[in-house]
């Protein structure tokens, strides 16, 4: 039997290579007041950057449930009897509790090994996606496992922000709290480190906060996979994109859109690169 890999949306992981890869995304839930949407199911990217951008009702975000992990698991062990899960940052949400308590709901006999990622977003992805092409190579599941224990460390990211405000509002805002109250018109760059969001500096203007991206990028000298995402700025994320792949071009660049509940924390206008060292 296959070994199955699960994660939750925060990855950020394009769906059609989710599909492509056989990996299970479970969705977390993002809501305005009393109306709540399963992530990337529900509702769309554009549909929550547009209601983000003209809202009094400030979104929320909740981590899936024990319960919808239970029943996520539960259906994958009617294909395998072995599931890995690769799940967002115990400091960022309590995916990774319930991950690990819907192990003892499953009925069917299946080795369950959940794991914290201690990231989010993109650098999530990245090391989901490394683990689904483990396995498809033909690797046990503790071959698996130890290649997700290596390649976290690896994944790398960098966020250039219009502005911190969400971040702060959605509770999420880390060291990166160093940051606020910055230097009249600053724009900050996070990034993620020991599984909370943590500063990376500051640019004033956008096109200095792009080059700084782009700096970044390229100053691995070993790149395996990298991902650039964009809350709503496709056309500066396309060009990003292509303008990393000029110089590495052998470098696997997957295009991706942040999904609504890690936007809630972004905000308009935010882009990233994430990185896997090779």
């Amino acid at each position: 039997m296959t070994i199955k890999i699960v994660t939750d949306s925060s990855s950020d992981i394009p769906p059609e290579v989710a599909r492509e890869l056989g990996i299970t995304v479970v969705p977390l839930t993002v809501a305005f007041g009393d109306e709540a949407y399963l992530d990337g199911v529900e509702i769309t990217a554009d549909t929550f950057y547009t209601r983000l951008e003209n809202t009094s009702v400030w979104p929320t975000t909740s981590s899936p449930s024990i319960g919808q992990f239970a029943e996520t698991f539960n259906s994958l062990a009617d294909e395998t009897d072995e599931i890995v899960a690769i799940l967002l940052s115990s400091k960022f949400s309590p995916c990774y509790e319930y991950g690990l308590k819907a192990k003892d709901l499953v009925k069917k006999p299946c080795r369950i090994e959940v794991i914290d990622s201690q990231l989010g977003a993109a650098p999530l992805g990245l090391v989901v996606i490394a683990a689904a092409r483990e396995i498809i190579a033909g690797a046990s599941i503790d071959e698996t496992i130890a290649k997700v224990n290596d390649t976290i460390p690896r994944a790398k990211v960098l966020i250039f922000f219009d502005t911190l405000k969400y971040l702060e509002k959605g509770g999420r805002i880390g060291k990166a709290r160093a940051l606020m109250g910055s230097i009249l018109g600053a724009k900050p760059l996070v990034t993620i480190k020991d599984g909370e969001s943590f500063p990376a500096g500051r640019v004033r203007s956008r096109r200095e906060g792009l080059d700084r991206l782009f700096k970044f990028a390229i100053s691995f000298s070993d790149v395996s996979d990298m991902i650039v995402e964009h809350t709503n700025s496709l056309d500066e994320a396309n060009c990003m994109a292509e303008r990393i792949q000029t110089v590495l071009p052998s470098t696997r660049i997957y295009l991706s859109r942040i999904c609504p509940v890690i936007g809630t924390h972004l905000g308009p206008g935010a882009i990233g690169v994430s990185v896997l060292e090779g």
